[in-house]
């Protein structure tokens, strides 16, 4: 592993050539931090912020966003099988059901199982950005943010373009996606479409997945915006040890739909969006593929929901401001018909003291049906050291509801409890980043404590999995970055990005004696990212990807993935891709064997 580094790194630095220019770079440290209220550029955020630009999606090796997001420092990403195609996602030691994803702001939490937040439906050559924030988000986002978020970004166009990609590879995998900017006049559009297949890895793991998305704008007058936006993933799979090693013939077929529409209203010191949207899972849960009537479980969920959330300035600072209702129902085959309702108040202040302090303070109270009202406060303070160096500390209440599948499951080997109440930890972090000539480090020291963690235990091996409210847990975590990023220049040699980071978790789950727990005791405990994208010449790029990871309770592995593109930015360019070159032997999510080494290649056609 250290030779072929050494070896990498040597071949790099002994180019000669021109970089390739790269019209995506930009500044992300004064991009806009998308949370609905108050919004701030990177540099000036008092949190733990990771940012993926439009250039490391593309550059990325990975099909898929969880492939994507799994070279984020932080993130552990379980997929089940290759690209993503069912994949759980967690945020500094939390579980799957404790991370909140967003498409623009909006939330995608599944009312049925944590299990269906990666369900995105947005084909990846469509997404201009992903904003990863480490920590509580409950204040900002509301219920769900319990370890983190997760908000996907695309943006709106006044540019005509077309983009078109395709691939194959490794497993009879194949894909195509297109990406179209067609404005018209004051209104503009884009149109996304994707589809990929495989045969699968090993037995009982082919897949098919296809995605369409649509979003449109145009401004009404100098002060009001209107957004809408339609979305549909359908996505087939076999699901060889998804959830249980008993039954390797498991099938599932998962259509989601999404739509919302905007409005925003942007006044000198006033902002006001208001908005509404509807979003629909249908799951199909075979035990025995070819046998359905052996056991099968259909569930829809629908969720409904109106938001409205401002900000407005005054001699005091900034004010945020917002409020949220939101319906979720389901129809169930396991679980029965049921419904619930959601209302929530946020409020926020900003407060500058002198020019190098600010304060940030608020709070989310939320009414739940069941629960009745609780509240969440937070707060970030940030003491901007010199121009370079920013320290910050942060407090936070996150909290999460239980899930349909949580309450009122019943199958072979997992039953719900109807007895559950949500989960609450309190947060504490402390932190510093520096940011000089391309340079970007950060330092960051957690704590989360939680008296009533939502976890599946059973007494012994002949009894069904059933989730309680587990006592006692903390977390206590280190994370450490360093990355660099630079613009184009046209030196000889052009190393684009550099990253290496390190993230060290300590779970300290008292267990109760006599009893196994299914996920608490599998958390991310080390883990070790590193990165290069060079350029080569004028037209190529060469992208390599580290990766260490130690779970609690597992072996440690390795894995080194790479890609190579040609003529990215050009209209026509062409791709290879090599994923676990190390072939390494792991498993990431249930009984799921991981594929060894394997390959996929591919072109790009842009047209403008």
């Amino acid at each position: 592993m250290k030779k072929l580094v050494l070896l990498v790194t040597s071949l790099i630095l002994n180019f000669t050539v021109n970089a390739q220019t790269d019209t995506t770079t930009r500044d992300l440290g004064e991009v806009i931090i998308q949370e609905n209220r108050i919004q701030l550029p990177f540099s000036k955020q008092s949190r733990n912020i990771s940012l993926i630009s439009k250039l490391q999606i593309e550059t990325t090796p990975g099909r898929s966003l969880p492939e994507v997001l799994s070279f984020v420092p932080g993130l552990d990403i379980r997929q089940r099988g290759v690209t993503g195609v069912q994949a759980d996602v967690s945020i500094r030691g939390g579980s799957f059901e404790q991370t909140l994803m967003l498409l623009n702001g909006i939330k995608l939490s599944d009312p049925q199982t944590g299990h269906h937040m990666m369900n995105i439906p947005v084909p990846l050559v469509n997404i201009d950005r992903v904003e990863v924030l480490k920590g509580p988000a409950s204040r900002v986002f509301g219920q769900n943010a319990y370890a983190g978020a997760i908000n996907v970004i695309t943006d709106l166009s006044d540019r005509r373009y077309a983009r078109v990609q395709g691939y194959a590879g490794d497993f009879g995998m194949k894909g195509i996606n297109f990406a179209g900017s067609l404005p018209v006049g004051n209104y503009k559009q884009n149109l996304a479409i994707s589809h990929d297949d495989s045969n699968g890895h090993w037995y009982n793991s082919d897949y098919q997945v296809s995605n369409i998305f649509y979003e449109g704008g145009f401004d009404l007058d100098e002060k009001n915006t209107v957004k809408g936006m339609i979305a549909y993933t359908d996505r087939d799979f076999g699901a060889n040890g998804f959830y249980s090693s008993t039954f390797p013939d498991q099938w599932e077929s998962i259509q989601t739909t999404l739509a919302s529409l905007s409005n925003t209203l942007t006044l000198n010191k006033f902002y006001l969006n208001t908005r509404g949207y509807f979003r629909r899972n249908r799951d199909e849960y075979v035990l025995r593929r070819n046998e359905p009537e052996f056991y099968k479980n259909n569930h829809t969920t629908d969720v409904f929901a109106l938001e409205a959330n401002g900000n407005f300035e005054t001699g005091l600072g900034t004010t945020g401001f917002g409020i949220e209702t939101r319906r979720e129902s389901i129809e169930s085959t396991n679980l029965g018909d049921r419904e619930r309702t959601l209302t929530g108040i946020f409020l926020e202040q900003m407060i500058n003291f002198g020019t190098k302090v600010d304060l940030r303070a608020g709070v989310y109270s939320n009414y739940y049906t069941g629960y009745g009202w609780k509240h969440f406060p937070g707060a970030e303070l940030g003491f901007q050291a010199t121009k370079e160096l920013r320290i910050y500390s942060g407090y936070g209440i996150s909290f999460r509801i239980p899930t349909y599948t949580d309450l009122y499951y019943q199958g072979p080997t997992n039953v719900g409890n109807d007895q559950l109440q949500p989960e609450q930890a309190q947060n504490f972090e402390i932190g510093a980043k520096w940011s000089k000539s391309g340079f970007f480090a950060e330092l960051v020291y957690f704590n989360r404590n939680t008296d009533n963690l939502i976890e599946w235990t059973r007494p012994d091996q002949e009894t069904p999995w059933q989730p309680q409210n587990f006592n006692k847990v903390k977390f206590n975590g280190i994370e450490a970055s360093l990355n660099y990023h630079v613009n184009p220049n046209g030196r000889a040699l052009q190393i684009k990005e550099f990253m290496v980071a390190y993230n060290y978790i300590d779970a300290n789950l008292i267990n109760q004696p006599g009893i196994e727990t299914l996920y608490s005791f599998s958390a991310l405990k080390n883990q070790v990212i590193g990165g290069v994208l060079a350029g080569i010449g004028q037209k190529i790029e060469w992208n390599t990807k580290m990766r260490y990871l130690e779970r609690m309770g597992q072996d440690p592995y390795y894995l080194l993935d790479m890609r190579v593109d040609y003529n990215r930015t050009g209209k026509v360019g062409f791709f290879a891709e090599a994923s676990n070159i190390t072939n390494t032997d792991y498993l990431e999510a249930g009984t799921v064997q991981m594929p060894g080494r394997w390959f996929r290649a591919g072109f790009m056609l842009n047209l403008e």
